[in-house]
């Protein structure tokens, strides 16, 4: 199998951690050119710090981590310590890592590595808000046929939004970015919150993790348990959603989710639904479809997955 060269974009966040442990774990599929960070779930200065922290645990100290933008395009920032604690990592011990933060910004490096790269070489892999990415498209357009794909955790339709009921996070929080990558004519896979609401670990798959590998597995194990702002009214009192996770899985094992090709646009501007992702399931409007749009997910073969990756760590 040829090896997936991609570039993770992510704001961690519990479940970017997860994601970003699941992707070095699979070495022999993903090639991991470097971790790009964005505000979102934490302030910038915390989502570098936390992708750091989490490459040097998983023993990949040299992979490049770069910080990107501290604020959306147009909006006021919104973050979620709420749900993810105010480091970013509740559940786990968090300290200054070691490996440093890169000097270069992270929409440069973006910019910089597909500009070497041959077309459709580069898979972008898009766990928190899009704004790095709106943000190199929108200063260097011819990059844009370097990428064969965008893999991005965001979204919500059938069963509305995870901060407002027509809105998921990631969308929400910067909108005109996300509106500028679902126009960038690349090819899209969207995995979201329809799905990835489904995709919940227990507290029996914090054990077998905490007692399946070495430290970084029992480091990555209380992630698995919930956090103080757990959304126990939707999940029980013992379930965490996996959301970014899930576009690990699908570079992993594509076949575990069922996609469908439609168009997908962003709402910018109304007041009740700011960040929406409207979904043309039947083609009603003819605008021509810009995304693979995951409407099932093998949740159990998921998790799995994310187990065995991580032991081996």
């Amino acid at each position: 199998m040829t090896r997936q060269r991609i570039i993770l974009d992510c704001d961690p966040g519990r479940d970017d951690a997860l994601a970003i442990a699941m992707a070095l774990a699979s070495p022999d599929e993903l090639d991991v050119l470097g971790v790009t960070t964005v505000a979102g779930n934490v302030p910038l200065d915390l989502t570098q710090r936390n992708a750091r922290l989490i490459c040097e645990l998983c023993g990949h100290p040299e992979v490049k981590v770069f910080a990107g933008a501290e604020s959306p395009l147009k909006l006021a920032g919104v973050t979620a310590e709420h749900v993810h604690g105010g480091s970013g990592l509740e559940g786990m011990e968090v300290r200054q890592p070691a490996m440093p933060l890169q000097d270069r910004n992270a929409i440069d490096f973006i910019v910089e590595t597909l500009e070497t790269s041959a077309d459709d070489e580069i898979t972008l892999v898009a766990t928190g808000p899009l704004t790095n990415l709106a943000l190199a498209f929108a200063g260097r357009p011819e990059i844009l046929p370097k990428i064969r794909r965008i893999v991005l955790m965001g979204g919500a339709c059938r069963e509305g939004g995870n901060v407002t009921p027509s809105a998921e996070f990631n969308i929400h929080v910067d909108p005109d970015a996300a509106h500028a990558v679902f126009a960038c004519r690349r090819p899209l896979v969207v995995i979201n919150i329809d799905v990835t609401n489904r995709v919940l670990a227990t507290p029996a798959h914090a054990d077998r993790l905490l007692n399946a590998g070495a430290r970084p597995a029992r480091e990555l194990s209380r992630l698995l348990k919930p956090a103080g702002g757990a959304r126990v009214e939707e999940f029980g009192p013992s379930g965490v959603a996996l959301h970014d996770p899930c576009t690990i899985a699908w570079l992993l094992k594509p076949g575990l989710f069922e996609t469908k090709l439609v168009n997908v646009s962003i709402e910018t501007k109304g007041d009740l639904t700011l960040g929406a992702t409207v979904v043309d399931f039947r083609g009603i409007t003819g605008r021509q479809p810009n995304a693979l749009w995951a409407c099932e997910a093998a949740s159990a073969e998921i998790i799995e997955l994310l187990i065995d990756r991580i032991a081996r760590l």
